[in-house]
């Protein structure tokens, strides 16, 4: 377990390289990948040649003489909510960091974005259950709280995953529209039916981690491997073709019911691996909407 000055020291890492992202990659991109409900009125002004003519006030116009239009501003107070996976298949990472890791990184620098958007952001950690809700708020100590947590939170040893009790949760706590990040391996149960809910309510975005060994087993010869989730220790001969062919076949069981889950609902779905340049995906994907 971490020491406080250990967690201190990474949230402050975190800051300095997700914040920077946030300012200077994605803070343009976020807000137009995420606009608000729609347009209200903020002035009137004197008009200038190229405005539109549909924007004159003629109410304002007649009682001074000369045109005058009305201008409007978006109207943002969004509120962004974290979905994110602290079971213990989140801590395998053999390739450069941890699904943890990464998933750390990527909802900072949501959280960073959203806050120089003004918008609010909550977090729900899950596993087999729903270990913290953090409630929407705004402001840098509120997302300095919410990386501390991705950083220090630890499920129970045999935690599970159940994405679907996450998504219920949601569901009944959160009843105003809200851009929604689930990010998971989505190694879980049926998840469909509470995608499909959320997806109705709310703007929904999965993204699936995953490491490389999640989807090939490398020719080690015979090795014990242990079940993140259940504990349950095995041994494999790695050099044996079908062993192998049957791992991969898992990991793409479970890749195709998450693309056809998200696909049915409507929902995005991007996914990122832990050796991957997840700055490059999250870009790609904003300015794909």
């Amino acid at each position: 377990m971490l020491t406080t000055a250990e967690i201190l020291k990474k949230v402050r890492r975190i800051e300095i390289k997700t914040k920077g992202l946030s300012n200077h990659i994605f803070a343009g991109e976020y807000h137009s990948a995420f606009k608000g409900r729609g347009m209200s009125f903020s002035e009137v002004r004197e008009y200038t040649p190229g405005d539109d003519v549909k924007a004159i006030d003629w109410n304002v116009t007649a009682r001074f003489s000369h045109p005058f239009v009305k201008v409007f501003e978006e109207e943002r107070e969004l509120t962004v909510m974290l979905l994110v996976d602290i079971s213990s298949s989140s801590l395998f990472g053999v390739h450069q960091r941890s699904k943890r890791e990464l998933i750390t990184e990527i909802c900072a620098v949501i959280a960073f974005s959203a806050a120089t958007n003004n918008d609010k952001v909550g977090v729900i950690f899950f596993s087999d259950k729903v270990e913290t809700f953090i409630p929407p708020k705004k402001g840098r100590s509120h997302i300095l709280r919410i990386i501390r947590e991705l950083i220090a939170l630890e499920p129970e040893q045999t935690s599970g995953t159940n994405v679907q009790l996450a998504l219920d949760y949601l569901n009944h706590i959160q009843k105003k529209r809200s851009i929604t990040f689930v990010l998971s391996d989505f190694i879980s149960g049926p998840y469909d039916q509470g995608l499909q809910l959320a997806a109705r309510k709310h703007d929904l975005v999965g993204i699936q981690v995953y490491d490389k060994y999640d989807r090939e087993l490398p020719s080690a010869g015979l090795v014990q491997v242990m079940d993140a989730e259940t504990r349950q220790m095995v041994w494999l001969d790695t050099d044996d073709k079908n062993v192998r062919y049957q791992y991969s076949g898992q990991f793409e069981q479970h890749k195709k019911y998450c693309v056809q889950a998200f696909r049915k609902s409507g929902a995005a779905l991007m996914d990122v691996r832990t050796d991957e340049d997840y700055v490059k995906v999250l870009q790609g994907f904003f300015k794909g909407r």
